[in-house]
């Protein structure tokens, strides 16, 4: 089975395989972030601080929603990349087909129940009244979308896990630029304000996983002679069930905590909110590099595992967190010179209470990128292996660290508290991934040593 592209990540050097694979996901969530990073810097100069708020406000229930459905369709993936692995088209098929109608299935649950929940879970965490309207807007368009997330999501991922990075990079740029002039559409000359904001986010969205599904359909074998194969199948719908499910679980335990947090920062005020969602778009815009080399390294982890070369899985490991720290070595220097210019970008020079918070924000939790880091490796380790369960138990550890930050800024160290709630979720969810990870694939190595004698 094969597509243009595509890569075997069971041969060659762990270091050069992870890191050519995954620099297609790094360079297209580099784009991304840099599109949702213009379209913040949109929001904030073209309809205003309050606006920048009410969309800012909205990023927890994100966190929870989107994040499920994300993380349910990178596990949905791991099967389809262990069936690659293991040399096994038929097995792909069927994994992708009833992927296809779990996929269905989520789509129509979410969307109705996010939509009927959007304005009370906004009002539970306390939004200022004076940005309820417009977050409750911008949510529900989002909402309305999750059918197109779970389709770029999904097909995606389906070619990720065959080994091609390249083409849903290549798609997702051409989409994120129709984003940004979608963007300045909607809200400038439009005038639809932070509905406008979202509802390019969508369209665009919608249109990349259609480009993903085309090429995978027109342009590779992957799903060529499937009759037969298309139907509804118990066993490897249980199996992506078993893998997906607890994914996006994960994601969402771990944004319960965002929830949490996102509570305590409305009650510090607008400007707050204002100036964390600022740092928290800069932020992100550095770290979710990070998050596609760990794409990258589940990948890499399922195609080893179902070939079942451990020795392989444990050198990139090694190979991945040297990934990581470099890059997180040069992002601090980046945030360190360039903390003041970034926030002006997103805030203009308006506002020097939320500019400033901004600031205190990106210098705390630039220096603990490494924590996170090595979580995106060890994290995605466990689930290339197939041990998603553990992945919501770390996700529990997140929800913990961001409640405990919460806590903090509340009760003691004010704003500095929101600043140290990420990294002290990152931390958590480190500790107990790394003891599983030494845990499960020694059991393996074992094993297969024992096998061998």
């Amino acid at each position: 089975m094969a597509t243009q592209g595509a890569m075997d990540l069971t041969q060659g050097r762990p270091i050069r395989q992870i890191l050519f694979f995954s620099l297609p996901l790094v360079v297209g969530t580099l784009f991304q972030q840099l599109y949702s990073f213009v379209d913040t810097a949109m929001v904030g100069r073209l309809i205003g601080e309050q606006a920048l708020a009410a969309v800012g406000t909205t990023y927890s229930l994100n966190f929870v929603t989107l994040g499920f459905v994300q993380g349910a369709c990178i596990g949905f993936g791991i099967p389809l990349a262990q069936s690659v692995g293991a040399q096994d088209p038929k097995g792909f098929k069927q994994y992708f087909w009833n992927g296809v109608w779990l996929c269905a299935a989520l789509g129509v649950f979410m969307t109705v129940g996010t939509l009927l929940l959007a304005e009370p879970l906004l009002r539970l965490i306390h939004t200022p009244a004076e940005i309820l309207a417009d977050a409750t807007r911008y949510i529900q368009v989002i909402f309305l979308g999750i059918p197109a997330t779970i389709l770029y999501n999904f097909c995606a991922g389906a070619l990720r896990a065959a080994g091609d990075s390249r083409r849903p990079t290549i798609f997702l740029l051409a989409t994120s630029a129709l984003n940004i002039l979608l963007d300045y559409l909607f809200i400038a000359p439009f005038g639809m304000g932070v509905a406008g904001a979202a509802l390019a986010t969508v369209l665009s969205q919608g249109v990349s996983g259609v480009l993903n599904l085309l090429w995978m359909v027109y342009k590779t074998d992957l799903l060529r002679d499937c009759g037969g194969l298309r139907g509804f199948s118990r066993p490897h719908a249980a199996k992506l069930c078993r893998l997906g499910l607890p994914m996006g679980f994960e994601y969402s335990v771990s944004g319960l905590g965002a929830v949490i947090m996102q509570g305590a920062i409305n009650s510090f005020g607008t400007a707050a909110i204002a100036g964390q969602t600022a740092g928290e778009k800069i932020r992100q815009m550095f770290t979710l590099p990070m998050e596609s080399v760990g794409m990258g390294m589940a990948t890499y982890v399922g195609q080893n595992d179902g070939a079942r070369r451990y020795d392989r899985i444990k050198q990139g490991i090694g190979a991945g967190l040297v990934i990581q720290w470099s890059y997180c070595a040069a992002a601090w220097v980046v945030i360190f010179l360039g903390k003041g210019a970034f926030t002006r970008m997103v805030l203009g020079t308006g506002s020097s209470e939320a500019a400033a918070l901004s600031v205190e924000y990106l210098s705390v939790i630039s220096c603990l990128f490494c924590i996170h880091g090595a979580l995106m490796i060890l994290r995605n380790t466990l689930q290339g292996m197939g041990y998603s369960f553990h992945a919501v138990l770390s996700g529990a550890g997140e929800l913990a660290g961001r409640a405990l930050g919460g806590w903090l800024a509340v009760n003691w160290l004010g704003f500095l508290g929101i600043s140290l709630a990420n990294p002290l979720a990152w931390g958590l969810a480190l500790a107990y991934c790394s003891c599983m990870v030494v845990h499960f694939l020694g059991l393996r190595l074992r094993e297969q040593k024992e096998a061998v004698l």
